[in-house]
Formats: C-alpha cells, structure tokens, sequence
C-alpha cells in the first residue's frame, strides 16, 4: 500500500513534468505561422520563441522561495493556474504583447515545476526507489512533448489558426493537474523543517510505517546540524561541492544543442531538404525515441546507477554530433534515402534520454541537505534554463551565419567536456538516503 500512495503522489507530481514538456515542445509547430502572422524579423522571432524560456528562468530562480514558504504542494498548485492561464491566454489573443505575456507566464510555470516536482518527489521517495520515481518526471517531461509533437501533427491543415489550437489545447492537462494536487500530502521533510514534525511523521507513516520514526530522528539530527552550522545560506562554504555539481551537470545539460533540436527540429530538418510535413512527422519520432529510451532509463538509473548512464551516454551523443556536423560540412544529406541526418538525430535523442535527460533532476534533487534543498534545486533549475534560454534564442541566427556543421561540432566539443566532468568529479548517490548522501557531500 505505501509504495501504491508514494506511487500515486509522484505521478501526480510528475504531471508538473508533462506540462512542462508540452508546452516546451508545443511552439515548434506553431513557430513559422506566428513569424509570419506578425511579421517577425530574425531577432523579434528568435525573442518570441526565447520568451516563455527567460520565463522559465524566473520561475526556477525564485522556485525555491515559494516552495519554501508555502510547501512544496501549495506551489504546485499556483503551477497548474499558470499553466492553464498561460495555454488559454496564448490562444486567445491576437496582440504579439500579449502572446508574449502568456508565454512568459507558461514558462514560469516550467521554471518552477522543475523546482518544485522533483524536489516534492526526491523528499517522499524511499531511497531504494528514489530515481524511479523522481526520474517519472522526466519521463512526463518527454510524454509531455512526445505528445506536443503528435498534437501539432494531427492539427496541422485544420485551418488558418491551426496553431491556436496546437497551444490551446494544453489547457486540459492543466486543469486535471490542479484537481488532482488535492488529493497529495505536503512533503514530510518540509513539514518537519517547519517544526510540524508530528505532521510529517503522520506522512512518512504512510511511506513507510517501519521506518517513519527512525527518518524523523534522522532528519531533525542533519537539520539541527545545519543549523549549527549556519547552513542556510547555499554559498556558506561547507555547500560548495553540491552547488558546483549541480551548475556543470546543469550546464552540460544544455550546450549538448538538446533544446535547440526539441525546439527547431522541424526547421533542421527542412534544412536537409525534407518536406515540412515530413519535418514534423520527424518531429514526432524524436518524441518517440525520447518517450521509449527515457522509459528504458528508468528501469537502470537504480540498478546501474546515475553516473554509469552519464558515461555511457558522453559516449554516445559525442559521437552522434559529430556525425552531424560532418554531414552539414559535407552536405551528404542524401544518404539513407534522405534521412541521414533526422536518423543520427534519432540516436542522439535515444542516448540523451538515457542519461542526461534521465538523470538531471534526479541527481540535483539528491545532493543538497534538507535545509538548502530548495534553494539549491533552484539553482541547478534556474542555470539549466539560463542556458537554455541562450541556446534558444542564439541557434537560428548561428546556423544561418556559420552553418549547422559548426553549430554541432560546438556542441559536440561540449559533450567532451562532459564525458571529463562524469569522469573526474561525479558522484554516485544510488541506494543512500538523502541525509546519507549530506554526510557525503556537504563539509562540516
């Protein structure tokens, strides 16, 4: 019964994770159409596209305060509203301000959900189980786009406003993401660094009710000792380690070009020569090898552990770029019938989600201690996005200035680099608790 509720609690969670894909992915169908509808330069279009993503980067950076003052569940619950405001308001209007606002406000939502998700998750996950279930986001993430991409398909030549609906439509996920947080408790972690320790105790009980007491002692002892050590700051000194793994993890993350292929893919491959409707029928097979090895990965990340993907997956998207980039140098684009380059993307997609997309919010969820949790989580979250936003809005005007073969080479180079960072100074955290893996990381 208790890995059922846990099971149940993440999924709801992880909803957070389906909106967040969806509506990172729903803009590539609709991105030509809106450049046209309002007669957007290069600068403007790539600002249009960038937008919900500096968002995003507001919402990871101040995620943190909320879902420290109010609880992780009563954040997820102001997530939902923006996100439902956010589709509802993008459709509607007919004002580029406008649109822009609404997006902005969607990429809020994406910001702190990537706060605020996996950290509810991580704080009510048994350590057995804990990337299981806090990877169920990512792999909601992928579902999430995956499904975007097949939306944008079936919608697209329903209509002049065809891209109306590809955003309005996201409304529905909202809403049933807000009806079902009711039914989740506030995290027991949470609950017990507010000095209601009776309240996560009632929680961990239905975790686990063998343990429950022993994870109450466990967890005011690591947060007296913060204490102590005034360890409320994230840049107080004993900190340093987790706050350097989670900035490089976050970084490599995305100069591996991830979001500028989820975001441009049917426009890269239209610069192969595809048809549009081929481009986004392409489009939604990379959502598909995402969905598929992301499910894969979920079944290894506790069992192979979450450094040993990383490796196996620097090797892999090493050599996928740069067989990209050769291609563009090259201009083979006829090889394989013409898909040459969508199918070596296709592999990329496979080795990303088995180990970069898998293991990010895993990973950072794991190395902060309870009382930097959320701000920590926030600043992994809020440097992804920061780089994300610079890639999106940069990549169209670098691969029509110098090319995709240098676009990709710089990406590949990036991934070298990763493969020394996994190498030399990443840890593993399966199998320990989060108060053990403090003791690990965290310099008292």
């Amino acid at each position: 019964m208790k890995n059922n509720k846990v099971f149940f609690w993440s999924l709801v969670v992880a909803l957070g994770g389906f909106l967040f894909g969806f509506d990172t992915a729903v803009i590539s169908g609709a991105e030509k159409a809106i450049q046209q509808l309002w007669g957007l330069s290069a600068v403007e279009h790539g600002f249009t596209i960038a937008i919900a993503l500096i968002g995003t980067v507001f919402g990871a950076i101040f995620g943190g305060v909320p879902s420290d003052k109010l609880g992780r569940r009563q954040t997820l619950i102001w997530i939902a509203v923006l996100y439902f405001v956010s589709a509802l308001g993008a459709a509607l209007t007919s004002n580029w301000v406008l649109f822009m606002l609404f997006r902005f406000l969607g990429g809020l939502g994406v910001g702190a959900s990537s706060v605020t998700a996996p950290l509810y998750i991580s704080e009510v996950s048994p350590r057995e189980s804990r990337g299981r279930m806090v990877s169920m986001f990512q792999f909601n993430i992928v579902f999430g786009i995956l499904a975007a991409y097949l939306s944008n398909y079936l919608l697209t030549g329903t209509g002049e406003q065809d891209w109306r609906w590809m955003l309005g439509v996201q409304v529905v996920p909202a809403l049933a993401f807000f009806l079902l947080l009711f039914r989740v408790p506030e995290s027991p972690r949470w609950l017990i660094g507010q000095g209601r320790v009776e309240e996560g105790r009632q929680v961990l009980r239905l975790i686990n009710p063998a343990t429950a007491d022993q994870d109450v002692t466990s967890i005011l002892t690591t947060n007296a000792t913060d204490a102590a050590g005034g360890g409320s700051s994230l840049f107080a000194r004993q900190y340093r380690t987790p706050v350097m793994l989670a900035v490089l993890f976050a970084f490599f993350n995305q100069v591996s070009g991830i979001n500028a292929i989820i975001y441009f893919a049917p426009r890269i491959f239209e610069m192969t020569g595809l048809g549009k409707s081929s481009a986004l029928l392409s489009s939604a097979g990379l959502g598909l090898v995402n969905f598929t090895f992301t499910l894969l990965a979920r079944e290894f990340i506790d069992k192979m552990g979450r450094r040993q993907l990383m490796l196996i997956g620097s090797w892999g998207l090493i050599a996928t770029l740069g067989l990209v980039a050769w291609a563009f140098y090259t201009e083979n684009f006829q090889a394989f019938g013409g898909m040459l380059v969508p199918g070596l993307l296709f592999i990329y997609i496979a080795f990303f989600a088995f180990s970069q997309g898998a293991v990010i919010w895993v990973f950072i969820s794991e190395i902060f201690p309870n009382a930097v949790r959320a701000k920590g989580q926030a600043l992994g979250s809020s440097t992804h996005w920061v780089m994300a936003a610079i890639i999106a809005f940069t990549f169209p005007y670098f691969a029509e200035q110098l090319g995709g073969g240098h676009t990709f080479a710089f990406f590949c180079s990036m991934m070298v680099l990763q493969l020394v960072f996994v190498w030399r100074l990443m840890p593993e955290t399966k199998g320990s608790s989060l108060e053990q893996l403090e003791k690990t990381l965290v310099i008292h």
